[in-house]
């Protein structure tokens, strides 16, 4: 026995870990840059600064003061570089946020990329802003920047009206929180404009739907106009439609009550006159129920007489 050879447990170990060193030599090799200070970083590789994604652009920092940059925000803003001036105005506040000039231009930078068309970039600067700063005399413009930036996106009753709403959203919005501004007049007056939109595109998806019958989806989009709508010029016409669908489903109560609603807020409107005609082929007038949904959401006082005005 004392001749036998017993197995070595360490020749196959030395090898593997010999093998492994080196190859972890050669990538070290690979990895490292010949600068004088040893390795340099992945990014700095050519082959390699790319091998997770494309490298990352880094603005350069600007290390003017906070005035000098902001006054070439304001010289690319009146010679009409618009999304230069944005990216300048952001650099101030990059660079110098606890600056006077900081607050300032992140309005401005928002003004700026309205003004180049990028609305989405406005509107993301200008909330920053109201997020940061809410109560500051400039935030009712950026208030306004947001409105505008979807107002100037509002396509014809026929399309989609997202932003339509959301422009109303905002301008209601400042409105309510800033009544006192220089932007409230011009503010009022695009809400109703956009209400009477809102209202045409409901309407026009109700027509298709009256015409093709199906009544209950109508009566749910001439409901929005009544309800939520009623300043518009669309209301006339959307209690007349009312009357229309109710009477082919055959609930009596519901169509005499919007036309009575009509007749009483609108006496001299085509539209009543429609709706009067509709109940006399069956010979119904308009009266109000006072527990139809019209008589409960109507805002004006309730009418309980009969007959055409």
């Amino acid at each position: 026995m004392s001749g036998t050879v017993q197995p070595s447990c360490a020749t196959a170990p030395v090898g593997s870990a010999g093998r492994l060193l080196s190859a972890l030599l050669a990538v070290a090799v690979l990895l490292c840059v010949p600068l004088a200070g040893g390795c340099g970083s992945l990014g700095s590789v050519g082959p390699l600064k790319n091998m997770f994604g494309k490298k990352d652009e880094v603005e350069p920092l600007n290390s003017d003061p906070a005035n000098v940059i902001y006054g070439q925000a304001e010289q690319m803003i009146d010679k009409g570089d618009y999304k230069e001036a944005a990216r300048q105005y952001e650099q101030v506040d990059i660079n110098h946020p606890y600056s006077r000039e900081a607050r300032q231009a992140i309005v401005m930078a928002a003004y700026a990329y309205y003004k180049a068309g990028k609305y989405d970039e406005a509107i993301a600067a200008a909330d920053r802003y109201l997020t940061l700063h809410p109560g500051t005399k400039e935030a009712a413009m950026a208030q306004d920047i947001i409105a505008m930036s979807y107002y100037d996106r509002v396509l014809d009753p026929k399309r989609d009206q997202t932003f339509a709403r959301r422009s109303l959203a905002a301008y209601d919005t400042l409105l309510q929180r800033y009544p006192s501004s220089k932007y409230a007049a011009t503010a009022a007056n695009r809400a109703r404009i956009l209400r009477d939109l809102i209202a045409a595109s409901e309407m026009q998806v109700g027509r298709y739907y009256l015409r093709r019958n199906n009544y209950l989806a109508a009566i749910n989009r001439f409901r929005t106009v009544v309800t939520e709508y009623q300043t518009t010029e669309q209301v006339e016409e959307a209690l007349m439609r009312l009357t229309e669908a109710y009477l082919s489903l055959g609930i009596v109560n519901e169509a005499q009550t919007a036309a009575a609603v009509l007749g009483h807020n609108f006496p001299d409107s085509k539209w009543y006159k429609h709706a009067y005609s509709l109940l006399g082929q069956r010979g119904l007038e308009p009266q109000q129920h006072q527990e139809s949904w019209i008589s409960r959401t109507w805002k004006t006082r309730s009418w309980t007489g009969s007959g055409q005005t």
